[in-house]
């Protein structure tokens, strides 16, 4: 399988946007943290979902996102990058809402699809606190956050809330494990 460094010098080809590499950054933490409960021996690959998900951001249209997901599968095939098919399948999954034909199926797959859109809140969550640190982020603030549908309104709230529902997971915890994710890779997301 492609190594993290190969990864992350394969996106900086085709993503310019630091902030776009920092979401895939936190999106890959978050993966990793809820492939460690639910398949341990498939971390690496989970981990490389989430960092290559988005890889196609920059290169299609950013109003329609017309093709989105699968232009990522395609880049990645066309730069011949040693994958997993579930890695693959994983990508295209998280574009369910623009592709109802690819459902995810499994927990990986749902996973990213789920996880996907709780970086933007966390990361608005922690820009408004005074030290704009990832740190000092509580669950609780990302609670109150959530509810607040104006506040990182962006966010696919009800996409989130599948985790209970595909993951098995009440709301509160899904925002735990995210959280710590990310505040375990903070340095790496400039946060």
């Amino acid at each position: 399988m492609i190594s993290r460094d190969e990864a992350l010098n394969l996106l900086r080809k085709y993503i310019k946007t630091e902030n776009t590499v920092k979401h895939l950054m936190a999106t890959e933490a978050i993966m990793k943290a809820l492939a460690r409960k639910f398949e341990p021996d498939k971390e690496e690959a989970w981990a490389m979902a989430g960092l290559l998900h988005d890889i196609d951001y920059e290169t299609v249209d950013s109003e329609t996102k017309e093709g989105h997901a699968k232009v990522s599968v395609e880049i990645l095939k066309k730069e011949k990058v040693d994958l997993p098919e579930s890695v693959l399948e994983a990508i295209l999954a998280h574009g369910y809402n623009l592709y109802p034909e690819y459902k995810p199926k499994n927990k990986m797959e749902w996973s990213l699809f789920i996880c996907d859109s709780l970086t933007g809140l966390i990361v608005a969550t922690t820009l408004v606190r005074p030290d704009k640190k990832l740190a000092s982020v509580k669950v609780k603030s990302v609670m109150k956050k959530f509810k607040q549908k104006a506040f990182a309104a962006g966010t696919r709230r009800e996409d989130i809330l599948l985790c209970k529902e595909h993951l098995g997971m009440e709301l509160r915890d899904f925002v735990e494990i995210s959280l710590q994710a990310m505040q375990g890779v903070a340095e790496e997301l400039g946060l």
